[in-house]
Formats: structure tokens, C-alpha cells, sequence
């Protein structure tokens, strides 16, 4: 699923094309990305991009008049900028936004239509759609702590939960966690403060490269080609198995539900593996303790 800095870069490319033009139309080619049912797509051709914003993982178009457009990409939605009028593809295609000087094209791969597109006319509206996670780059340090202490979650989870953190998803709070050497799935009460500082300098850092780094891929052609959870850059997230590029220890990984963590067990948990729901469990005693047993 796209995080902060992907669809950072995703706003600033799309007001780079398009913003202060006039929409000419909004075509959906698949009825179901369309979540709302007032104001009608009709009722935004004619009017200007006014301005982008983020809600959490959700970006904002804002057009004259107050009516926003919000896109929710979910795990496979992107967004694709094309020479005017470009046809919708087959399969794939959701909608599209004709401005004067190209298309925006919204798609999802895959079999499963997730990624969505709500309408709205008001500012109360678009509020409803908030989570109530705080930006990770716009708080201080003490409200970082008293946010990610406010309940007892695995770190993992609270870094990525959209009540608690806005925009950091399971690439992200990977990196995040090997950054500040800590396991993913220490609780969030009780952390001692200097490594929750260390946290809080991670998710600053980790956050504000990525989106330097994706900004300077999209510069080519100006606009993002290479929108994935997965970079070769990266130091454990989709890398299992692979060395660490801190300690050279092959990096580990714990599948559970839709999700996994990747974490290196000689920099975050002090050389100790942690059990996996389903193969701890099926090898009981064979299962390896320490990354020294591998």
C-alpha cells in the first residue's frame, strides 16, 4: 500500500501537471470505485484544481466551489499520469480526470476492487474521512510520546494503526523499527524514553529520505513509475533472508494475518528470533532461538 512518501510525491507531481487548470471531465470506468453518491462526477467538469491534501493514506483534490475528490489507492490502486483523453484500460481501469494538459488514471491491479474515489461538496464532509493519527513529520517529540504511549500496542502495530500515526504502513514502520533498533514487537508502554526518542528520530528520518529519494526517481519523467513497498534500497522490509546491510545477518521475517515484519534479529532483538504464529508452532522444539541457531 503507498505510505507517506509515495503519496507525498504523488501530490506534488499531480500539482506540478495539473494545478489551476480546469477539469474538463471525470469518467468512471468501473462503478465501483465510486463510494458516494453526491455531488455526481458531472458537477466537477468545468471547475479548476485548486489545491492537494492528504488525509491520512488519502489523497485530496480540491476544486473550485469546495467540492474535493478524495482517492483511497488502498494496497494496489496507482495512479498514472497519460496524454490527454487517454482511454481507461480494460480490467485494470477505475476513472479518470481530464484536465486541459492530460488525464490522471486511476487503476488496481489484481481481482479485488478495493481502491476507492468519495465525492464530497463541503469541508465536513471531507473531515469525516479523518482517522485522527497524527502526521509523523509535523508533531515534536513529546507529543510523538504521549501518542504512542496513550495505549499498550506492539510497536509495530502502533506505528502503523491510522488512529494512533497517519500514513505509515507495514514497508515503512519496518524500516522505521530497524532504524531505531528495536523490535517490532516491544509494547508501546514500556519503552523506556531514550528509545522512544530513538523512535522518533527514526520515523523523522526514515520518512523524510524516502520521500527525497522518491522525488528524484519521479524527476525523470515526472511522475512516479516505481510506486511499491518494495525497493532495493531498503534496509529489512522485503529482504528476508537477505544480510542485514548493518550487521550482514540474514534479515527475519513473521507472517501474521494480511501482513508481516521483517526485522533483523542481531540489530533489534539482541540476536533472539521470534516465534512465528504458524511455523514456531508446527516445528515446536526444533524451532531456532537465536540467529545463531540458523
Amino acid at each position: 500500500m503507498p505510505e507517506l512518501p509515495d503519496l507525498t510525491v504523488y501530490l506534488e507531481c499531480l500539482e506540478n501537471k495539473a494545478l489551476g487548470q480546469t477539469l474538463k471531465g471525470l469518467r468512471i470506468g468501473n462503478p465501483f470505485v465510486l463510494r458516494s453518491v453526491a455531488p455526481r462526477p458531472a458537477e466537477f467538469a468545468g471547475r479548476r484544481l485548486v489545491g492537494t491534501s492528504r488525509i491520512g493514506k488519502r489523497l485530496v483534490l480540491r476544486f473550485e466551489g469546495d467540492r474535493c475528490a478524495i482517492v483511497h489507492l488502498m494496497i494496489l490502486g496507482r495512479l498514472h499520469w497519460k496524454k490527454p483523453g487517454a482511454a481507461i484500460p480494460k480490467g485494470s481501469g477505475l476513472c479518470a480526470l481530464d484536465f486541459e494538459s492530460g488525464t490522471l488514471l486511476l487503476t488496481e491491479s489484481g481481482s479485488k476492487r478495493r481502491a476507492s474515489l468519495h465525492l464530497v461538496e463541503s469541508e465536513e464532509a471531507l473531515a469525516a474521512f479523518d482517522r485522527g493519527g497524527l502526521e509523523p513529520l509535523q508533531i515534536d517529540a513529546a507529543g510523538f510520546a504521549e501518542r504512542l504511549r496513550r495505549e499498550n500496542h506492539t510497536l509495530k502495530r502502533a506505528l502503523t494503526d491510522p488512529t494512533i500515526f497517519a500514513a505509515i504502513g507495514n514497508a515503512y514502520s519496518d524500516e522505521i523499527l530497524h532504524r531505531a533498533r528495536l523490535s517490532p514487537f516491544l509494547k508501546s508502554q514500556s519503552i523506556d524514553d531514550a528509545s522512544v526518542a530513538k523512535l522518533f528520530d527514526a520515523v523523522r528520518s526514515v520518512l523524510a529520505e524516502w520521500t527525497t529519494h522518491l522525488r528524484h526517481e519521479a524527476q525523470a519523467d515526472a511522475w512516479p513509475k516505481k510506486v511499491t513497498a518494495f525497493h532495493a534500497g531498503m534496509a529489512v522490509h522485503g529482504r528476508y533472508g537477505l544480510p542485514c546491510p548493518v550487521c550482514g545477518s540474514p534479515v527475519q521475517r513473521i507472517v501474521y494475518a494480511d501482513n508481516e515484519a521483517n526485522y533483523c534479529a542481531r540489530c533489534q532483538t539482541g540476536g533472539r528470533l521470534l516465534a512465528d504464529r504458524a511455523l514456531s508452532r508446527l516445528l515446536h522444539d526444533s524451532w531456532p532461538k537465536s540467529i545463531d541457531d540458523v
